[in-house]
């Protein structure tokens, strides 16, 4: 049974009262705190500090301070004035009921929370894909815009080319018109002066041109007849990159960019300095085969051997959070509950951001701490894990089970203890 701390002191203004509370020696990282608005407690084991207060405050607004091996509470009252006493005095039964009704508000404030944040991520993600979609409509009109310019000119320059050929062909009439009056006029001339005629063959009998050759006329002419080449140019298309499978308007971009960051950071630490490690053969370099080699020994129910296995492979790369996950779960095995614990949060912590490509490896973690929290009979931290495994998970079967029965324990008075 956990041991009650009564050595507390607290003080009071109109607005605020100030609860400090000893912490026996216990670092600050292993300090738990629950509180709702007329109940506090916290628990380092193996002391627990229990405060059913008397008059309600605003959790929201309340602050804690740790350090100097004390714990500050700073609680915002919610009405003006003096209390007479800081915490009431009933029975167990009462207490009991009000330690239900305290965890009752607490999964409340939780799932208005998850609520809150989920409506607000689908806000977000709405006006993300209204964004793209808007920008993707401005970037087809751009392109529509282009084609339309582009239509537009070689309309134009068509209809100029058909204009020009009109006018050549308008001035070919008339030069031929010409051509055809002077040659007559000239067959003309030489048939009264007896000379041969120029459209014949347009020499004379010494060889000499002396007449004027429809061809000569015209011939210059036709090298102006074609159109100059149409101008030419690419549009290029380019598409964006994506690792994940999911459409880039689907997507968590920001988190899944960190995550990819934090895989690269661990291939590239396997090209590290091994320091003491440069005995080990080439595959004991390898800390994905340490971690096979790791699974197969925990498979057999050789979990030290495991755990060493971890251990080597954790020292090559720190960056891969399977490692701690598995670890934890071998020290749950060996009842080493405080290490299962620090290494299944060391997961989660490499666990982030939480993305799709690392859901189940998060609900193992939040599985193995939670087992161990509810081995310490901390069942309210175990039932904060549960439940985010089931958050991940919630068509799991077994999770529903398992956190149905936490609750249970919880509600039938398990963390009951002597006054």
């Amino acid at each position: 049974m956990p041991l009650m701390v009564t050595d507390y002191t607290w003080t009071q203004t109109e607005w605020i009262v100030y609860i400090h509370v000893p912490l026996k020696g216990v670092k600050a990282g292993e300090v738990d705190i629950f509180c709702t608005d007329d109940y506090l407690k916290v628990h380092f084991h193996p002391f627990i500090f229990e405060a059913f207060l008397s008059e309600p405050i605003d959790d929201d607004k309340s602050t804690a301070k740790i350090g100097n091996g004390i714990a500050v509470f700073t609680l915002q009252k919610k009405e003006e004035g003096l209390w007479e006493h800081l915490v009431i005095d009933c029975d167990k039964e009462t207490f009991r009921r009000i330690r239900e009704r305290a965890l009752e508000k607490a999964c409340e404030k939780l799932a208005a929370e998850a609520k809150a944040k989920a409506t607000k991520t689908q806000e977000e993600r709405k006006y993300a894909l209204e964004i793209m979609m808007k920008l993707e409509e401005e970037e087809r009109a751009r392109i529509q815009k282009m084609k339309d310019d582009e239509r537009e000119k070689a309309t134009a320059e068509l209809e100029e080319w058909k204009l020009k050929q009109r006018q050549i062909a308008a001035n070919k009439t008339q030069l031929k018109i010409q051509s055809q009056r002077i040659v007559t006029d000239k067959e003309i001339i030489l048939e009264k002066t007896h000379a041969p005629k120029l459209s014949d063959g347009c020499k004379d009998e010494h060889g000499k041109y002396n007449g004027f050759s429809q061809w000569y006329i015209f011939g210059k002419e036709k090298q102006d007849c074609l159109p100059s080449p149409r101008l030419t140019g690419n549009i290029q298309v380019k598409f964006t990159p994506r690792i994940f499978p999911t459409a880039l308007r689907e997507s968590r971009v920001p988190e899944e960019e960190e995550w990819l960051q934090k895989q690269a950071k661990a291939r590239r630490a396997l090209n590290a300095d091994l320091g003491e490690l440069k005995n080990l053969t080439e595959e004991e370099r390898n800390p994905h085969w340490l971690k096979d080699k790791g699974d197969k020994l925990f498979a057999t129910g050789n979990y030290l051997s495991a755990i060493n296995a971890y251990n080597l492979a954790i020292k090559l790369n720190r960056e891969i959070p399977a490692l701690y996950s598995n670890r934890a779960a071998c020290h749950l095995k060996l009842r080493n509950l405080y290490k299962a614990i620090e290494d299944s949060s060391q997961a989660l912590d490499l666990l982030t951001p939480p993305v799709a490509g690392n859901a189940g490896a998060r609900a193992r973690a939040h599985v193995r701490r939670g087992t161990a929290f509810c081995e310490l009979e901390l069942y309210i931290e175990g039932l904060q894990d549960y439940q985010a495994a089931l958050k991940i998970d919630p068509q799991n079967k077994t999770l529903q089970a398992d956190t149905h029965k936490i609750r249970q324990i919880i509600q039938n008075g398990a963390l009951c203890h002597s006054d």
